[in-house]
């Protein structure tokens, strides 16, 4: 989209790039730091970022409820274990209301681009109207699964029916009676699928690969637990702590393929499909030819029941082109359709893409990452001062809650933006050697893990793991729990103004 005739920047000392999980806790951290000077830009209409684009039926997270929430906001009313899609987004909008941040967001507002300059130490950063805003401190905060992707099938304009992203879902089309494609059958579309399976005529699900998947145990929380966690607030933290430690266990599964915790985990996974598919040929078909953990792990109760009813068909046969009535594989055969979702993800090798990010020099931070984004402790890009990514390059999970990362990462980048503020410096960046080591060294922690085993995922860009942590959380933490000055660049305003 074409930018248009940038205005006079509004100024701040912060901006802070999504409204979603870490870009809310950005703007709580720095409103508690005393910093309020800040502006929220936001593309859609309301806050909860992947919560409010991924609505689809079923959606929820696939990490425990008392743990998916900010540690310092706990919910003693989670109705389910693993909790919904719209109690998630109603979460994260009361969280932004009881810290009063809804003023600083502005929404529907697409940001195109953000450069730095280097004589006043300051980011200006550029919507696609041409609205702009110059503070000293950037914060990105749009995550890694935020761009749907679709692939690009031969003929797939020429679908006579109806065709969207799971992530985009159409509520306003009734599946009732269709004929429907799943094109994908990850971590989205096992959600979505159980959900649309009883409501079609058939419904044919384009698999790639199969997925290990374990038991979810989702149940309801009586009023009477949620009564407890009112009036005992301890009980929630509680909850929250044992349910983290159980998850941390898990590490050892993902930290080297074939140890005694990643067999531990398939014996489960295989026991479900035994157990829940009685059909051998459908469960060869079901059963994943890689070890468990080297894509991400699912966990449904209710996905092999979906696909073992009469009306489901599981096609392993390539997609070669699409049709105006339907799907044509590579041996030829012509699946006639009305639905295709597309549950295929999102584009994550980019990162940060499509934003335009220029930093020290003018130079792109595309170009910086064209060989695969890599960050220092995931946080802050040499070159690119003052600038700090949430849920970044290399800070993603297999085992355990994103928003254990996230607060980590974002109390690390407060630790910098206070010594930025109080000194008043003009730039603070990590030393390019620094993060070049300190990525060489997360590279050949990830040589080992089950990640590195040889099977195609979303964690790779061209082959190396730019998506995953390479340790546990508790490392991170370790990483992370002071401002390691030394291995930053800090710029007084005097030097860079004589520059």
């Amino acid at each position: 989209m074409a930018v248009a005739e940038p205005a006079a920047a509004s100024r701040v000392t912060a901006v802070i790039i999504g409204a979603g999980m870490s870009g809310l806790l950005a703007a709580i951290r720095l409103k508690a730091a005393g910093v309020d000077s800040f502006v929220i830009l936001e593309k859609q209409g309301d806050v909860g970022g992947t919560w409010h684009d991924n609505s689809y039926p079923g959606a929820s997270c696939d990490v425990p409820s008392y743990l998916y929430s900010y540690s310092f906001a706990p919910n003693p009313d989670w109705t389910r274990a693993f909790a919904r899609q719209p109690e998630i987004q109603a979460y994260f909008r009361r969280v932004a209301e009881d810290h009063g941040l809804l003023p600083h967001v502005r929404f529907h507002t697409s940001v195109a681009g953000a450069r730095f300059d280097e004589v006043a130490g300051e980011w200006t950063v550029t919507a696609e109207s041409g609205e702009s805003w110059t503070g000293r401190i950037l914060i990105v905060g749009v995550g890694q699964l935020n761009r749907p992707w679709i692939p690009d099938v031969p003929g797939r304009e020429s679908f006579g029916g109806v065709q969207f992203h799971s992530a985009r879902w159409r509520h306003d089309i009734d599946l009732s009676g269709k004929r429907i494609a799943s094109v994908g059958n990850g971590a989205s579309a096992v959600q979505y699928i159980p959900e649309i399976a009883p409501l079609a005529e058939r419904l044919t699900i384009f698999q790639r690969s199969a997925n290990w998947i374990i038991k979810r145990d989702d149940k309801e929380i009586p009023e009477g637990v949620r009564k407890a966690n009112r009036a005992l607030p301890l009980l929630p933290k509680f909850n929250r702590l044992l349910i983290y430690s159980i998850l941390e266990s898990r590490w050892g599964a993902f930290k080297q393929t074939g140890s005694r915790a990643s067999k531990t985990l398939e014996k489960l996974a295989r026991e479900q499909l035994e157990a829940q598919v009685h059909d051998p040929q459908l469960r060869a078909l079901l059963t994943p030819d890689y070890p468990i953990g080297c894509k991400r792990v699912l966990i449904s109760d209710d996905y092999y029941p979906a696909v073992s009813r009469p009306n489901v068909d599981i096609v392993t046969d390539p997609i070669d082109r699409i049709v105006p009535e339907g799907i044509v594989t590579r041996s030829g055969k012509q699946v006639p359709l009305d639905v295709i979702v597309w549950g295929t993800g999102f584009d994550t090798g980019g990162f940060l893409m499509p934003l335009e990010i220029e930093g020290r020099g003018g130079r792109r931070l595309h170009d910086a990452w064209a060989n695969g984004a890599e960050a220092f402790r995931g946080v802050t890009v040499s070159g690119f001062p003052n600038m700090f990514v949430l849920y970044g390059p290399n800070t993603n999970l297999g085992h355990n809650s994103i928003i254990f990362m996230s607060e980590r990462q974002m109390d690390y980048a407060m630790r910098l933006i206070e010594t930025l503020l109080q000194r008043d410096l003009a730039a603070i960046e990590p030393k390019a050697e620094v993060q070049s080591a300190w990525n060489a060294d997360l590279q050949a922690r990830l040589a080992g893990t089950v990640w590195a085993a040889g099977c195609a995922s979303w964690y790779k860009h061209d082959g190396k793991i730019t998506n995953n942590w390479s340790s546990s959380t508790l490392e991170f933490w370790r990483q992370t729990r002071r401002a390691d000055l030394e291995n930053y660049t800090l710029t007084p305003r005097a030097v860079a103004k004589a520059a």
